[in-house]
């Protein structure tokens, strides 16, 4: 293999490639999911509209053909990016507007269909530009600054959002609360006031296992088509005193005076004096994510400037002129009819869309109800506690899963390990029942059981991409396994069309007990599978 810059090290590229590859999946997957949230939106309209959002990584084989034909792929990855930079750039714009849901909802599917052509011009570049020793040499990069893209969508930039939130808009409010174990209680009718809230009484003074309520109402009424949101948490002191309800407080033009209430309890079993402060943060959420997305988009595009130089120029990198259109598209059907004559596709088919029904319910869901407040079943968490929780710790747990699935299916073999990762993608969902019914506020505690989850997930998700491996093998196998990845993209999209719309329906506590169900016909798919003993695992020499 040849190329114009044969000295540039594939360190030039291969780790920001990668890492452009990751943020725009991450941005349409996660992060539209969160934003629409934090927008007010519903559950039922979340995830009917950002599950559709998978379609191009379904469709991606049908036109993936026409990128060997048009352009070389240096050109689209390049193109691609500006496009997607533009994309992210027309999400901030709109957030603002009345129409928001509508407008931005147009650029994710810009981004996503963008996003979808880089991926394939981005893997087709990979092989080009590098020979076979080199590919597997680099491999682990690649995915390496993959993670570290779902690291930052996920994690990082919603911290970022998160902190945008509480410097922006509305002035902060603090109220305290006493606990004492005298019986005779006395009140503070004492007000507190800043530019933005009233709080009556400024601070609560309950006994063991009493309940008290504070006030809290707008100074001014707010303009037209604009909600303040609050969002209240614990700040410090004794967690024997804790909210009840009111975490999540919406005000507008009809209830800006009427005001809300927040309720506070103490512990039956106070048994000492103790005092705790609760912090009420009510930021500009759409200023918050527009400065995001913006940043995002300029980042994009600095990507796009970059790889127009860093990209090397591979000789074998140009249209393919030998065959016309018409050509490459009838060979494409044949191959996709190929496909659908394999000897297992029944089953095959079966597994690539049940082996993660149970998952692709809950990854919709796990978001907002860590942001819904505490009354309606969540965990009231804020917009930067998320983005530590489910896009850093999580998916930190998802890639060292991920890494020892690989390692121990290189060992023995993907069927000794089938049941096993089964059971590791499936049975962690079980701490998101409990997460339903107990409703911890303890960070570390939400933190350690989405890490069981996500550790779960990323050793069982390694059964699902060897198989398709499996399963490709043959002719056409890089076309096959093309095929499969789309299979695997509609087995997400489906089940979380209607997810939201259930959980609505059922509440997140039963809503959770039937992701486990979902879980059974994965059992199923794999017990009719037929996969050689020695698939996967190392060649002896």
């Amino acid at each position: 293999m040849t190329s114009e810059t044969p000295k540039r090290s594939p360190w030039y590229w291969i780790p920001s490639l990668y890492f452009a590859q990751g943020i725009p999946y991450v941005a349409v997957m996660t992060i539209a999911v969160i934003l629409y949230k934090r927008m007010g939106c519903s559950n039922t309209e979340i995830t009917l509209y950002t599950s559709w959002l998978y379609l191009p990584w379904v469709l991606k084989p049908l036109w993936s053909p026409f990128i060997d034909i048009f352009k070389t792929k240096r050109w689209w990855i390049v193109t691609m990016q500006l496009l997607i930079g533009a994309g992210l750039g027309g999400i901030a714009f709109c957030i603002p507007l009345p129409f928001y849901f509508q407008a931005t909802l147009a650029f994710f599917w810009l981004l996503a269909f963008s996003s979808a052509t880089h991926d394939i011009a981005a893997d087709g570049f990979y092989m080009l530009a590098l020979d076979s020793h080199k590919q597997s040499l680099y491999v682990g990069i690649r995915n390496t600054f993959y993670r570290i893209a779902m690291i930052t969508g996920q994690g990082l930039l919603i911290m970022l959002a998160g902190a945008l939130e509480t410097m922006t808009g509305s002035q902060p409010v603090e109220f305290t609360v006493i606990g004492t174990t005298s019986e005779i209680v006395t009140d503070n009718a004492r007000t507190y006031q800043n530019n933005d809230f009233i709080v009556s009484p400024a601070s609560l003074i309950l006994s063991a296992g009493s309940i008290d309520s504070l006030h809290i109402r707008l100074t001014r009424i707010p303009e037209n088509n604009k909600k303040i949101i609050l969002n209240t948490t614990f700040l410090k002191g004794d967690k024997e005193l804790h909210l009840i309800s009111g975490d999540r407080l919406v005000f507008d033009r009809e209830n800006w005076e009427k005001g809300a209430w927040i309720t506070v309890k103490a512990d039956k079993r106070l048994k000492k004096s103790c005092m705790a402060t609760f912090k009420g943060t009510a930021g500009n959420i759409p200023l918050a994510w527009s400065i995001t997305f913006f940043i995002l988009s300029g980042c994009f595009i600095m990507l796009s400037l970059y790889h127009k130089f860093a990209l090397p120029r591979p000789t074998e990198d140009r249209p393919a002129k030998t065959k016309t259109s018409r050509e490459i598209w009838q060979e494409f059907i044949q191959t996709f009819i190929s496909f659908f004559r394999k000897k297992e596709i029944a089953t095959g088919l079966l597994f690539f869309l049940t082996y993660r029904l149970s998952e692709s319910q809950l990854l919709k869901l796990a978001s907002p109800f860590m942001l819904d407040s505490r009354e309606t079943g969540g965990l009231g968490l804020s917009t930067g506690e998320v983005g530590l929780v489910y896009g850093t710790v999580g998916v930190a747990a998802l890639t060292i899963g991920g890494i020892i699935g690989g390692i121990v299916a290189s060992r023995q073999g993907l069927r000794f390990w089938l049941w096993p990762m089964v059971f590791a993608i499936t049975l962690p969902n079980l701490v998101y029942v409990w997460l339903a019914y107990a409703q911890p506020d303890n960070l570390l505690l939400i933190n350690t059981a989405v890490a069981i989850e996500q550790f779960g997930y990323g050793f069982g998700f390694t059964a699902y991409m060897l198989y398709m491996i499996y399963f490709a093998n043959g002719e056409h196998k890089t076309a096959h396994y093309a095929i499969c990845t789309a299979f695997m993209a509609l087995g997400m999209m489906l089940p979380g069309l209607g997810a939201g719309w259930l959980q609505e329906h059922i509440g997140y506590r039963h809503f959770f007990i039937w992701v486990m169900l979902c879980s059974l016909p994965a059992y199923f798919a794999v017990k009719l599978l037929k996969v050689d003993r020695t698939f996967g695992m190392k060649e002896k020499k």
